[in-house]
């Protein structure tokens, strides 16, 4: 089997289907039931605000146009390979971060920030803001969030012809913001139905794989058999077959999205269930992974695919140049920490006042202060760092200022081989793993 690692920016690798083409253009369900070879059930059940007017809630007539539609979602398992990805975080993985992620690894697979579908369709005059990136960023995926049909649908229209090669729709964070007053994210793990509907929305309206990212469960909604739940009427009324799964629950009783990230404990065994009793999806998993060793150790033990976050993000150099080679075989490459840096400042200083004011030198600069992580330097490196953003205009002269800090050795030396160990972090999962799900009678009937 072929691997491919995630990190909010993830490996994952597609191949596009040629002989089918993308009915776009779909925004009401009305239109819909005639593309997507599933039932789409009753929409009495959620709240009339969810939906705009022009939306028609009834179940869809069967028709042989569906096939056409039905055999792009199909395919999508047989065009993923095992893949690395750098998960989706907000303000952090930006076009700044996934520019310097990229001349480190060029096989690791980008996400953006979650964008709420509101904003992509408010911000309509001003998307490149929010949806561009370079061509070198690829392969990268659009992660969005909400909770209204037809503002999704329209988003995935709009995003369109900036050319992502998947859209992952966000179940998964906590923020009080988003899971809140928003009434998505993580919440909506708690509306299952309304989910599916969302992810054939985005499908029908888009030509790229699809793909949900969320948590194993929320607040006491947190058994194996929910999660399942969750997993099968998602999988089965809808096209998505890959899942991104966040190997924590969610509370949502007030503490902050940092500490969703570390009190509520791992259940690895979850996941490794999920592999086991959905062989039809693909899933990846997400959380805790720190390190290529844990990362290829996932692997071993059967994941789709490994998501890294914030340990791509604090120790850049480490863990990124090591995924081209320890995860999909690349020769270990000869790039050094300067000839990055000499990339990344043509790239800071043409971007410097794009849209007024911002990004700054500061906001350039943000990705890199992980970037000398335990080397030599480093902390004298941050000091001078604090100093020049109150000054410096330009990356270029930021680097003659700050860069002295660090010795030419730590600078010119290039990546060297992957640390050889074995942290077994899931030694305990298949011991734990919780006994097979079986489709309940009355989830058949509700596909």
């Amino acid at each position: 089997m072929t691997v491919a690692i995630h990190m909010g920016f993830g490996f994952l690798v597609h191949e596009r289907e040629s002989e089918s083409k993308p009915m776009k253009g779909l925004t009401s369900l009305e239109e819909i039931q005639f593309k997507i070879p599933i039932l789409l059930c009753d929409f009495s059940f959620y709240p009339m605000d969810r939906f705009s007017s022009n939306f028609i809630y009834r179940y869809p007539a069967k028709s042989r146009k569906l096939h056409h539609y039905h055999h792009k979602c199909q395919s999508h398992k047989e065009s993923i390979m095992v893949a690395t990805r750098i998960a989706p975080m907000m303000d952090y993985t930006d076009n700044h971060f996934r520019t310097l992620a990229r001349l480190i690894s060029k096989h690791a697979w980008l996400y953006t920030e979650m964008i709420a579908a509101e904003t992509i369709v408010y911000q309509k005059g001003n998307l490149d803001r929010f949806l561009a990136f370079g061509p070198e960023q690829h392969p990268i995926v659009l992660q969005i969030g909400g909770s209204d049909l037809e503002n999704i649908a329209k988003a995935t229209q709009l995003a369109n012809s900036y050319g992502y090669d998947e859209i992952n729709f966000n179940c998964g964070c906590p923020s009080p913001k988003v899971a809140g007053k928003g009434c998505f994210g993580v919440r909506l793990m708690l509306d299952p139905k309304f989910v599916a509907d969302a992810m054939s929305v985005i499908s029908a309206n888009t030509d790229v794989p699809v793909s949900v990212k969320c948590r194993i469960g929320v607040d006491d909604h947190d058994s194996y058999n929910e999660l399942c739940d969750f997993i099968y009427k998602v999988s089965s009324q809808s096209p998505t077959k890959h899942f991104v799964i966040h190997s924590r629950k969610a509370l949502l009783n007030g503490i902050s999205p940092k500490e969703n990230r570390s009190i509520p404990p791992l259940k690895y065994e979850y996941y490794y269930a999920l592999v086991r009793d959905f062989p039809d999806l693909q899933f990846t998993i997400n959380g805790g992974i720190n390190t290529i060793d844990e990362v290829n150790t996932a692997i071993r033990e059967g994941a789709h695919g490994v998501m890294v976050g914030r340990a791509a993000y604090n120790n850049s150099w480490n863990l990124l140049g090591h995924v081209d080679s320890a995860i999909y075989g690349a020769p270990l490459s000869s790039l050094t920490r300067r000839q990055v840096l000499e990339k990344y400042q043509e790239y800071g200083d043409s971007v410097l006042g794009l849209y007024g004011p911002k990004p700054n030198v500061r906001d350039v600069i943000k990705p890199l202060l992980g970037f000398f992580h335990s080397e030599p330097g480093n902390g004298l490196w941050k000091r001078k760092a604090d100093a020049a953003f109150l000054h410096c205009t330009t990356i270029k002269s930021f680097f003659e200022e700050t860069l002295v800090a660090i010795p030419d050795s730590v600078l010119d030396s290039p990546i060297t081989a992957a640390p050889i160990g074995f942290t077994d972090v899931f030694a305990d999962a298949k011991r734990l793993l919780p006994p097979p799900h079986t489709v309940r009678e009355e989830e058949l009937l509700y596909a």
